[in-house]
């Protein structure tokens, strides 16, 4: 069972360190769904049905999330795999050609609206009730929902949390803790803390140096047995039981910055390497868990309209999907899901050239790019402050991205940095984000559409025992009672109204 420090539903946590103990049964409010089987959209025959799924309960469930992964993602990271030498291709690719695979869809929709953000979207994943885009497991009226965490704890489950982002961030926090709005990150670390292992950045929310109250949840984690590390080789090196792992302040260094530089690859861990040290910790015995693994930092470089850097981060999640279906693939009693909380800015590759045959010459470009557009716009800015030229903008492109831009190109350009109107008549492209994706499609072939998520539904593969239960469309929050009834948790939180106005 977790420890008591674990407490999500108790919003007040002292200087001192000190945890109130309350009751869960007293919080966990019993308002049961009607019961029923889950359907499927897809109707195939009986005996077809029998050869590709697996029918049963999982004792264990690996909870794939690739955040801001548009449909046309798998397929773009397939070819990049091919072109950058890494001489296979991808998990994902080969998990969505196995015929023992249930394929679905989920639909994205929050609370309000049909385009969701990161807290909404795990947020239903973790309490089944859709909330507003920014809250954490709160509803519009103040009621707080009981996440997914605490309950499995309760039930005997352990879990885990690995991800790319700060672990406090939108994805992870969904599954563990309750907070009117998602940038209250201070108080959703007080509240992780409980959670078997959690892996990924975000340490300047535990370090009282860093923390605006000045508490110490690095000496907490400690004193609540935890190993504490902070580089790469220390996964390995760590003791057994709890494990925090905080690789960076912030989110860690994005894949293609982390490639380029050997002091970043030194002290970070891949997602794959992080996935492979939850699992360790996790099945150390006949408990069951839950763990999910987020590459969250794919969104990031969607928002950037980054293709190059959306492209490694996917590989980079990819890896982890194969550490966890080879892991699979060795029991009999574990479910690996792999989906997407929301797309985003929806990359495409369009055919270039007569017969479209340019189309991959310019994708090629992609694997030249040595830096992300999260480090090379804030030189091409400064830059535009301190030089003030053509050639200084056309030179960093050149030696960072291997685009020759045009005079042209270089010249609007560097009217989005200087915050210049540039003609561009798709709101969402007019920042510089949005120019420079522009700029690049000319030389890696990749159109965006804008630089927010989008309202598209997402793919869901699933494989293992329980796998039906993914199959055919479904909502966000429908993903809440499948996951607890394989614990056998009967809970089901309060739901509100959506406003679909």
């Amino acid at each position: 069972m977790v420890a008591s420090t674990f407490n999500p539903n108790d919003p007040s946590h002292s200087s001192a360190g000190a945890e109130a103990s309350l009751s869960r049964r007293s919080l966990l409010r019993s308002g049961l769904l009607a019961a029923g089987a889950f359907a499927s959209a897809a109707a195939p025959s009986a005996a077809a049905a029998t050869a590709r799924i697996r029918r049963g309960r999982p004792r264990n469930v690996i909870f794939c999330v690739s955040d801001g992964m548009s449909a046309s993602v798998p397929a773009l990271a397939e070819r990049f795999s091919q072109r950058v030498g890494r001489q296979r291709g991808t998990a994902l690719r080969q998990l969505a050609s196995d015929p023992e695979v249930t394929q679905g869809l989920l639909d994205t929709s929050s609370l309000d609206g049909p385009v969701t953000d990161s807290a909404a979207a795990s947020s239903a994943w973790a309490s089944g009730s859709l909330v507003a885009n920014g809250a954490l497991n709160y509803l519009p009226d103040g009621t707080r929902l009981v996440p997914i965490a605490p309950l499995l704890a309760d039930a005997g489950w352990r879990v885990g949390l690995a991800t790319t982002t700060r672990i406090t961030h939108a994805t992870p926090a969904g599954f563990a803790s309750a907070v009117p709005n998602r940038d209250f990150e201070e108080a959703i670390a007080e509240q992780m803390l409980g959670v078997e292992v959690l892996l990924g950045g975000g340490r300047s929310n535990f370090d009282p140096k860093d923390r605006g109250d000045g508490i110490d949840l690095l000496e907490r984690a400690r004193g609540q047995g935890y190993s504490v590390v902070d580089r790469a080789a220390d996964l390995d090196a760590a003791g057994e039981g709890r494990l925090l792992g905080l690789f960076s302040a912030q989110h860690l260094p994005l894949s293609l910055d982390r490639r380029s530089d050997p002091l970043l690859a030194e002290r970070t861990p891949t997602l794959a390497a992080m996935t492979t040290a939850a699992l360790r910790r996790l099945a150390v015995d006949d408990r069951g868990f839950l763990l999910q693994v987020e590459g969250g930092r794919v969104d990031h470089a969607a928002h950037n309209n980054d293709a190059a850097a959306l492209l490694w981060e996917q590989l980079d999640f990819d890896d982890a999907v194969r550490v966890a279906l080879e892991f699979a693939a060795a029991r009999d009693d574990t479910l690996v899901v792999v989906t997407a909380d929301h797309a985003n800015g929806n990359p495409g590759l369009s055919g270039s050239g007569g017969r479209y045959r340019a189309t991959s010459e310019l994708f090629d470009n992609l694997a030249w790019q040595r830096q992300s557009f999260e480090q090379l716009l804030p030189e091409l800015l400064r830059r535009e402050v301190q030089v003030g030229t053509d050639d200084s903008i056309g030179e960093c492109l050149l030696t960072r991205t291997g685009f020759a831009a045009s005079p042209e190109a270089i010249r609007t350009l560097r009217q989005s940095l200087r915050r210049e109107p540039t003609g561009e008549t798709n709101p969402q492209l007019a920042g510089i984000a949005g120019q420079l994706g522009s700029l690049l499609s000319a030389h890696n072939g990749i159109g965006w559409v804008g630089t927010s998520h989008t309202s598209d539904w997402v793919v869901c593969l699933a494989k293992g025992p329980g796998q039906e239960a993914f199959e055919g469309l479904l909502g966000h929050a429908e993903v809440f009672p499948r996951l607890v009834d394989f614990a056998g948790v009967n809970h089901r939180n309060p739901t509100a109204a959506a406003d679909r106005s």
